[in-house]
């Protein structure tokens, strides 16, 4: 049993690595079955989110389960190593709960990551990879980051990535309210970003979907209206502002389409926000002219506001992480013992089971059960004193000594006095 924790983030890796190795959520099931059944691991939860891909399993190959991650991203280990990290179960606990707890995001403090680590654990949950170690140690979890939360003020005064988008769009634009919004995709991220821009009241919102029925559900809540992705060449050039976030493995905006939009325009500026890993929008498109194109790492310096008096916060939740850790390792070490005690158990049982085989036995031929009970606590006293007294007459040196320590405190003993 071994608890390890793999993978790269926004501190490690740029968005063209990260994209490469992202695991959306129609592919997650699949991918999770892969990789258990690979034998890797025997747990897996895989936590994947635009600033971050991380495996978390009962592995005692680690090196196996990296193979199979090269494996099914088509990409070779060697190309891989320089942005990942690897951690065993003590690390693996630190980093669980520095995420949970929004110590290790690009917006420190934000409060988004733990319902998409909790997103991993039910997906893991649901396919059956989510063993008694993988449980153990997300409960554990997910109870650091309310404590964390409850006890220092590290999420105050933070600037989410959707408000963050807002601001960037502000530096373009004069107001908010005379323009022409489009957010391509209808998840969660779009929801957060579509709620701050409404809340600006723009001149016109706009969803579009892949599927017209959940698009059209989304733009309700804004007063806007829903198009299909097939409807975009027609009416990009409408648009002031486009917000992408979509699951889609290829990019969804090309460079021919948004020359062609601009061209519409006139070349007034159109400013692109694409918070997808993998990108929707085609890198060369941030080339052009009167194109102004972010990415979730272009908006780094935005959400800096505030971090200040929210890392002193951060100290405060780092003492509560090292005693959490604390109390895993205790946990892990507990458990590690389980086989052991039930080895002995099962052999003290062995042994009094033989022994009473013997008394009934006697019983049967007629012996007084004095006799019988007096023999079978004799015979239960020779079987269970064997392996420590044999103990105690082998060995010498320092590891005799050793032994006799640990026989007197397992048995309360104090020969001396």
């Amino acid at each position: 049993m071994h608890l390890v924790a793999f993978g790269l983030n926004h501190h490690t890796a740029p968005l063209s690595v990260r994209e490469k190795l992202a695991f959306p959520a129609e592919v997650l099931p699949n991918a999770l079955e892969s990789l258990v059944g690979s034998h890797a691991a025997r747990e897996a939860a895989i936590v994947s989110t635009c600033n971050r891909t991380e495996i978390y399993c009962n592995s005692n190959n680690p090196e196996q389960a990296l193979q199979w991650l090269s494996q099914y991203h088509g990409l070779p280990v060697e190309e891989l190593r320089p942005y990942l990290y690897q951690l065993d179960a003590s690390s693996a606990a630190r980093h669980a709960f520095r995420v949970a707890s929004g110590l290790d995001s690009m917006v420190l403090g934000e409060t988004q990551i733990l319902g998409q680590l909790k997103d991993a654990v039910r997906a893991a949950e649901n396919v059956g990879t989510l063993g008694s170690l993988l449980n153990g140690l997300f409960q554990r979890t997910f109870a650091v980051a309310k404590e964390v939360r409850s006890s220092t003020a590290v999420g105050s005064s933070s600037v989410s990535m959707s408000a963050a988008a807002v601001k960037l769009a502000e530096q373009i634009f004069p107001t908010i309210g005379e323009l022409n919004i489009l957010f391509i995709g209808a998840g969660e991220m779009i929801e957060l970003v579509a709620t701050h821009f409404a809340a600006r009241e723009p001149s016109c919102i706009t969803i579009a979907n892949r599927t017209l029925e959940r698009g059209q559900k989304l733009a309700e809540q804004f007063g806007g209206n829903a198009i299909t992705l097939s409807e975009l060449p027609d009416v990009l050039h409408r648009y002031d502002v486009v917000v992408t976030s979509t699951a889609s493995q290829l990019p969804i905006v090309g460079k021919g389409l948004v020359e062609r939009a601009i061209k519409a325009r006139r070349h007034r500026p159109i400013f692109m926000l694409d918070l997808a890993v993998p990108r929707d929008i085609e890198i060369e498109v941030g080339k052009l002219d009167d194109v102004y194109l972010y990415t979730v790492d272009d908006i780094a310096s935005i959400v800096e506001v505030g971090k200040e008096a929210r890392q002193s916060a951060a100290e405060e939740a780092e003492s509560i992480i090292q005693a959490r850790v604390a109390e895993f390792n205790d946990w892990l070490k507990k458990r590690e013992t389980v086989p052991l005690i039930r080895a002995l158990r099962d052999e003290a049982d062995r042994t009094r089971r033989h022994a009473l085989e013997a008394a009934l036995k006697q019983l049967a031929k007629g012996t007084p059960p004095e006799k019988v009970l007096e023999s079978l606590s004799q015979q239960l006293t020779n079987k269970l004193m064997h392996p420590p007294t044999q103990a105690l007459s082998s060995g010498s040196g320092a590891e005799h000594a050793a032994m006799v320590e640990t026989i007197a405190r397992l048995y309360h003993l104090h020969p001396e006095s």
